[in-house]
């Protein structure tokens, strides 16, 4: 089993950063898991492709080349069995293509939302940090002050010792 980015990221920092889209992965698969969502989803993509439209086109030439010229007079003009093709074509496409629409607007809204969260997420960590930081900061200030009063304190207390040996050593020297 492979693994992916995401995992070898969450496993260094210990935090999964895709932790909100996971409630939206049922939204993943356009048409579900079947084969048969797989296959539908798979057509309605190719309907949007260059190679489609190329080949679609070639096919309508050739029907018509091949009816007007009187090689062959299975559809002759108008072409009745062209444009009910056509529109069985439509019957199909237009369905599949409008449920891709509707379920990649529903991932694109769940990707959305998790991503809102995530923000908000992001924003409360970083909240959580300042005031961290804001407290860190008030703290060493308080160690700088009790620190430059010890200093205050000790030199008091040196100049006193001074003060004392100067007076001992005159009173012992005399």
């Amino acid at each position: 089993m492979a693994i992916s980015s995401n995992d070898s990221v969450s496993k260094i920092t210990g935090r999964d950063h895709l932790r909100f889209h996971h409630l939206h992965q049922h939204l993943s698969p356009t048409f579900g898991e079947s084969w048969f969502a797989l296959k539908a989803e798979a057509f309605a993509r190719f309907f949007g492709t260059p190679f489609f439209l190329g080949a679609q086109t070639l096919i309508v030439l050739v029907w018509v080349v091949v009816n007007i010229t009187g090689v062959s007079h299975f559809d002759l003009y108008p072409f009745i069995l062209l444009n009910l093709a056509f529109s069985l074509q439509a019957a199909y496409a237009a369905p599949l293509i409008l449920l891709a629409q509707t379920r990649q607007a529903e991932r694109d809204k769940a990707h959305a939302e998790a991503d809102a969260m995530h923000r908000e997420d992001l924003a409360q960590a970083n909240e959580k940090r300042l005031k961290f930081a804001a407290e860190q900061t008030e703290q060493m200030i308080k160690l700088i002050e009790m620190n430059t009063e010890l200093t205050n304190v000790t030199k008091q207390l040196t100049e006193r010792i001074e003060t004392i040996t100067e007076q001992l050593h005159q009173h012992l020297v005399k």
